[in-house]
């Protein structure tokens, strides 16, 4: 016969198939996987954004260092400071500048763009000197 019909069958709860597939039919089973993928989410989420806070205190660090060697430079006729901790010494900066990671910026004078200029910048967070992961 070829259009036979299946028959229809009733399954009793201890006769439903068992395993992975079967349990997320479940309803306690389903609450519990979207709980987890909401934790995984916010996770994930708060990850990416404490990474861009923290890229975004390192620019703000960048700019105050910027202005003081600005400063420096201007008082001393043009000349970079050997470190940033002369910044510091000269009543510059209150303290060293460090970027989020609390790692020290990197300065670069003359710099590799403007070589009447300087270049200052974080190593970012691998501490990798010019880095892709840096902040200018």
């Amino acid at each position: 016969m070829l259009g036979r019909s299946k028959e229809l069958r009733v399954f009793f709860p201890w006769e439903r198939k068992r395993g992975f597939l079967g349990t997320l039919g479940r309803t306690r089973a389903r609450q519990v996987l979207f709980a987890v993928a909401v934790v995984g989410l916010v996770w994930i989420t708060r990850g990416r954004e404490e990474h861009a806070a923290a890229v975004r205190q390192t620019r703000a660090t960048l700019t105050t260092a910027y202005f003081a060697i600005a400063a420096y430079r201007a008082d001393h006729g043009g000349a970079c400071p050997k470190s940033l901790g002369e910044l510091v010494s000269g009543a510059y900066a209150r303290h060293l500048p460090k970027d989020a990671w609390g790692k020290p910026l990197r300065l670069v004078c003359p710099g590799r763009r403007d070589t009447a200029g300087f270049d200052l910048s974080s190593d970012g967070p691998d501490g990798i000197a010019f880095g892709l992961d840096r902040v200018e």
